[in-house]
């Protein structure tokens, strides 16, 4: 495969991993906070679908539109006002899932010259498409890492309660 392609399956798979990575984890798992300031697997998880269709707008952008504004978002303020903490996450899986399928169809028959297609984002300043793919692909991998290690904390609590 192509690091193109390799890169585009990336992002592709994001939407299984972060399944794969929540199978089982349910009720106080899913709410448990591993440190001062960190989310939920909850949180993540809607956190994640958001950051999905805001993907789907600034694909769409810059390959329709002439270096186009890419405002960041401020994602604690995201996940208050959009009450993360209360969200099911069985919606925001399949938002996840619905959303990255769907940018994946747009994406993996784009011309390299569309690729190229730049935005310029408030933080990050000027980037292609290319660059949101990889961007959004290593955003979601690391959110499965951070999952991951809430789970472990969960358990690592868990045991320490039993054995109290």
């Amino acid at each position: 495969m192509s690091e193109l392609s390799d890169l585009l399956e990336r992002y592709r798979r994001g939407a299984d991993l972060i399944a794969t990575v929540t199978t089982g984890a349910a009720g106080s798992e899913l709410d448990f906070h591993p440190g001062e300031g960190k989310w939920s697997v909850r949180q993540i998880a809607c956190h994640l679908a958001d950051i999905e269709v805001i993907a789907a707008v600034r694909f769409r952008l810059v390959i329709a539109q002439d270096n186009p504004k890419l405002d960041a978002i401020e994602q604690d303020a995201w996940a208050e006002k959009l009450d993360y903490s209360r969200r099911k996450i069985s919606q925001a899986l399949e938002t996840l899932r619905r959303m990255r399928a769907e940018n994946h169809e747009l994406l993996k028959a784009l011309p390299p010259e569309t690729l190229a297609r730049t935005g310029t984002h408030s933080k990050r300043g000027v980037t292609s498409v290319l660059d949101m793919v990889r961007f959004f692909a290593e955003h979601t991998e690391n959110h499965a890492r951070q999952m991951q290690a809430a789970r472990a904390a969960y358990r690592e609590h868990k045991a320490k309660q039993a054995v109290v």
